[in-house]
């Protein structure tokens, strides 16, 4: 009896302190796109994709790809992207809506392709959910052009 107390105990103070660690290149890579795309908005339930994400440049010219996971359907992504782009003066360039979902815009000398899926998991079945995989492909020139204008 004392040893299962003292297992149960053990387990709920491990899991327990796993919520204090911070994904790390969540942090780092949220602040890098926010400094490049300051005005594209991401969802916030959406976490970055390590292993897909990749931004390249020359110093005058950037481009890349944002591979996010949302616990959104690619519907709702829909809805918070034709709000929230519109909101920060980005045009709707070109838009597909079906099973999957491509937009694209521009603003400013710069193009977003965001192209939504549904991402069908057993955990997303068994909560009746379907989530989605939201990639986001980027060109611009002189990239950091502008930018600092906008930090406080």
């Amino acid at each position: 009896m004392r040893i299962s107390i003292l297992t149960c105990l053990t387990a709920l103070l491990l899991s327990s302190s796993c919520a204090i660690f911070v994904d790390e290149f969540q942090v780092n890579q949220k602040e890098i796109i926010d400094f490049l795309l300051s005005d594209l908005p991401i969802p916030e339930d959406s976490k970055i994709k390590k292993d897909s994400t990749i931004l390249l440049g020359n110093g005058d010219n950037v481009s890349g790809r944002i591979l996010l996971d949302s616990s959104s359907s690619p519907a709702e992504n829909l809805i918070f992207y034709t709000e929230q782009t519109a909101a920060s003066g980005w045009e709707l360039m070109s838009s597909k809506v079906g099973q999957e979902i491509t937009l694209i815009y521009f603003k400013n000398g710069r193009y977003a392709t965001l192209e939504m899926s549904p991402q069908r998991s057993f955990t997303s079945f068994m909560a009746g959910k379907i989530n989605s995989i939201i990639n986001i492909s980027i060109t611009f020139d002189s990239p950091f052009q502008g930018l600092t204008d906008n930090i406080n």
